[in-house]
């Protein structure tokens, strides 16, 4: 069964682009089939796929507002192994077009729908706002990765995004959950980092994950290049640190499966007695 997951956050700068295209490279790595969503009409998760955004001939734009097939528009990324459902600057125009369509909150969960069995995992990159086009992500997605930087100020926007998921459960989508908390260009050298880092801890327990992503060079040079980090320098500490959170929430799905599993037979056997 296909993951969606919205990878969120309304502060810009905060690694959520970087999140998406890496984490999106690193699934493709470990054999899963993976769409990588552009939703920020900057399209830079499109750039840094190494796709031309200025060079497309449809875009997500198509998707929400012409009702095209997300298999038609989509392009697959032969060298890093997923594809990318592309974005730029025609997206802004969706922003304001949406408003004006019946179930508008539904078009990308609609689009995506009919795609689902096509891949393991779907993952969608948000526009650093609480926009139509993030509610749109928060309606198709199943969980919601918030990437942030362990600062004082990312705890207040934390605040505010949480209770926007819990809105969009309570009202649209009851599926959604927070998938995880995901520390992004992280320094332990740093008093305040590990100050915030532990009240994360204290706050939401096992949903931070155990990777950090640590500020690197590496990492911040590879966008420039058209390529996630794991395809310009596989050694560099960034991407690593994406191989091992891929692997961490793989291994988080198949221990809830297992849970599942394991659950759906204790029913079973109390029905039988």
């Amino acid at each position: 069964m296909v993951k969606i997951i919205a990878i969120a956050n309304q502060k810009g700068g905060v690694g959520k682009t970087t999140t998406s295209v890496n984490l999106a490279a690193s699934l493709a790595a470990m054999n899963k089939r993976v769409l990588l969503v552009d939703l920020d009409p900057q399209g830079n998760a499109t750039m840094g796929s190494g796709v031309d955004k200025h060079n497309i001939e449809r875009s997500i734009y198509d998707v929400l507002i012409n009702q095209e097939s997300v298999s038609a528009v989509a392009i697959a990324v032969s060298e890093s192994g997923f594809s990318v459902l592309p974005a730029n600057a025609d997206l802004t125009a969706a922003e304001v077009e949406l408003l004006d369509i019946d179930n508008r909150e539904r078009r990308l969960a609609t689009a995506l729908a009919k795609v689902a069995n096509s891949y393991d995992f779907i993952l969608i990159d948000c526009p650093p706002s609480l926009n139509m086009l993030t509610l749109n992500a928060l309606v198709a997605a199943t969980g919601v990765i918030i990437a942030m930087q362990c600062e004082y100020y990312a705890l207040e926007g934390l605040s505010a995004l949480l209770d926007t998921i819990a809105s969009v459960r309570e009202a649209v989508n009851p599926d959604l959950e927070l998938q995880g908390i995901l520390r992004t260009m992280y320094d332990p050298r740093n008093s305040l980092t590990n100050q915030v880092s532990n009240q994360l801890h204290q706050h939401f327990g096992e949903k931070v994950y155990r990777t950090v992503i640590p500020r690197n060079v590496r990492l911040a040079e590879a966008p420039s290049h058209g390529l996630p980090v794991m395809h310009y320098d596989r050694y560099s500490r960034g991407s690593k640190a994406y191989m091992a959170l891929a692997g961490e929430i793989i291994r988080r799905e198949e221990q809830l499966a297992n849970l599942d599993q394991a659950a759906h037979l204790v029913e079973k056997n109390g029905e039988t007695q």
